[in-house]
């Protein structure tokens, strides 16, 4: 009975159960939920609480389940930095570690594929599309779609805040590079300095970006009413250029915690993979962004 519950002798680690899994879930699913419920509504609005909550344009539920999905995150990613600290992470542990964020990497090179593919498409082929036999509604949004971007659209110009991001996204590919470099090398100040120029510029696209939303919807570029049936193209600019915004923004907080976890001494330069995982991630975003704006702004802009 006593070997029964002795140390394994293997370099893998066994998890203890967790409660992370299936709080991560409920709350996913708790988020989701309010998202479709602010959006769209469930029920017609009420006067008890449940009936506020689950009426259209209620933003509460969504907030309550975010919440829960960041506590969660931030309770599942510490126990996994603990393991990390205390031994568990062995050598055949960290190599499917890397393996793990390899494949999560891949993963989100086809979700971008997904869009890239619809917007090359259209750009490529609009002409084919606006000779479809015209019937009905369909004649004016192929009429719309003959030229790329389609008649009425304003574009915006590539060589003023998009191309400033450009420039934003590329300096702090080189103060990663100089960050993880310095860490692999002992320099725990320079790679402090390089993270905190990092997270800044990571702010600082955030912003821009920000800002240039809000001058498209204020000018209304893509929304106009020569634009009416050219959605598409609105649409194909907002989940490209979004999502892409979305994943700076995670990048940036992946960066801001590893820059914290620097200042606590976490990192070493034997064991620093939460770093290197990051700069991995914050690589490809720089490089998502130069297909985006080298296609989405200039090319077909």
């Amino acid at each position: 009975m006593a070997d029964a519950h002795a140390k394994p002798h293997h370099d893998y680690h066994l998890v203890d159960p967790s409660i992370w899994p299936f709080v991560s879930s409920f709350a996913a699913f708790v988020m989701f939920l309010g998202a479709v419920v602010w959006m769209r509504g469930l029920v017609p609005a009420g006067n008890d609480v449940a009936g506020q909550l689950l009426s259209d344009g209620k933003p509460a539920l969504f907030f309550a389940g975010l919440a829960g999905v960041l506590i969660c995150m931030a309770g599942w990613w510490s126990d996994v930095i603990k393991e990390g600290r205390v031994g568990d992470h062995t050598p055949v542990v960290s190599l499917g570690l890397r393996y793990g964020m390899i494949l999560f990497i891949a993963s989100e090179v086809m979700f971008f594929v997904a869009f890239f593919w619809m917007f090359f498409d259209m750009a490529l082929f609009h002409e084919s599309r606006a000779l479809t036999p015209e019937v009905g509604a369909w004649a004016d949004t192929a009429a719309a779609w003959s030229t790329w971007p389609p008649q009425g659209v304003e574009v915006l110009s590539p060589w003023q805040l998009p191309l400033l991001n450009t420039v934003t996204l590329l300096l702090s590919g080189c103060t990663v590079t100089w960050a993880h470099h310095a860490v692999q090398v002992g320099d725990r100040a320079g790679a402090k300095l390089a993270l905190i120029i990092t997270v800044a510029l990571g702010v600082l696209f955030t912003f821009v970006q920000a800002y240039e939303y809000n001058h498209i919807l204020h000018e209304n570029l893509f929304f106009n009413e020569e634009a009416l049936n050219s959605g598409l193209y609105g649409s194909v600019f907002f989940l490209t250029t979004g999502f892409h915004g979305f994943h700076v923004l995670v990048g940036t907080i992946f960066l801001a915690v590893c820059l914290l976890r620097l200042i606590k001494g976490h990192l070493t330069p034997e064991k620093h993979f939460g770093f290197e995982a990051a700069a991995w991630y914050w690589h490809f975003v720089d490089v998502v962004w130069l297909f985006l704006f080298a296609f989405v702004y200039v090319v077909f802009g």
